[in-house]
């Protein structure tokens, strides 16, 4: 798994009072990783009393609420018992992709949302005046079915050379251009199935008379 090319020593101090984890409990838990790396299988209190300042009894109610808290585990492998932080590492890895999936949708909405922007300050200037509630949730749609904001100004850059000024010409320009496209990249007049669906939903929208028909 890529998450598990990440440090994860990072993961842990980024993450640690997310999960509830104390600065004792911290320290705690990079000093046994540090001894498992050092090829020491089984942490005990009396081992990290060696390298640490704490007392055992301290150390020992720690690992307990470690245990508790299910980020420490003590395992059985070939007949003899371990230590691992397994469970925790997990943990974090699951935050990891948690926070990067979360980033990954606020960058798309932020990217989406520019270019809303761009679109219509494009179409106000271009049809100077503002556009109706229903003229931007049809844009939203465009976009919404993937049409780029530097398509769908040229569509109606396209509309408007031809002495159109409805949403409706710029929306059969989008679906010419969409046909055009398809048979340049299939080599056949048929859209693909996947297309289908959005396709004749767009042809319904199309016939719908927008604000002024200048179709007639």
């Amino acid at each position: 798994m890529i998450t598990e090319a990440i440090d994860f020593r990072f993961l842990l101090l980024e993450n640690y009072k997310k999960l509830k984890i104390s600065e004792s409990q911290l320290v705690i838990i990079m000093m046994i990783d540090h001894l498992l790396s050092q090829g020491n299988p089984f942490i005990t209190a009396d081992l990290l009393s060696l390298k640490m300042s704490l007392d055992v009894k301290k150390i020992d109610s720690l690992i307990a609420d470690l245990l508790t808290q299910g980020y420490l585990e003590y395992t059985t492998v070939n007949g003899k018992t371990v230590t691992t932080l397994k469970p925790l590492k997990e943990k974090l890895y699951s935050e990891f992709q948690i926070s990067i999936s979360k980033e990954n949708t606020v960058n798309k909405n932020e990217k989406i949302n520019r270019e809303l922007n761009n679109i219509f300050k494009s179409f106000q200037d271009e049809l100077g005046r503002t556009l109706s509630p229903l003229e931007i949730s049809r844009i939203r749609e465009w976009v919404t079915l993937g049409y780029s904001d530097e398509v769908i100004i040229d569509a109606l850059k396209e509309a408007l050379s031809k002495g159109k000024k409805s949403l409706r010409s710029v929306d059969k320009v989008l679906l010419s251009w969409a046909k055009r496209d398809e048979l340049e990249s299939e080599g056949k007049t048929v859209i693909r199935d996947d297309w289908s669906t959005n396709l004749a939903e767009t042809i319904r929208i199309a016939k719908t008379p927008w604000l002024d028909d200048d179709e007639k």
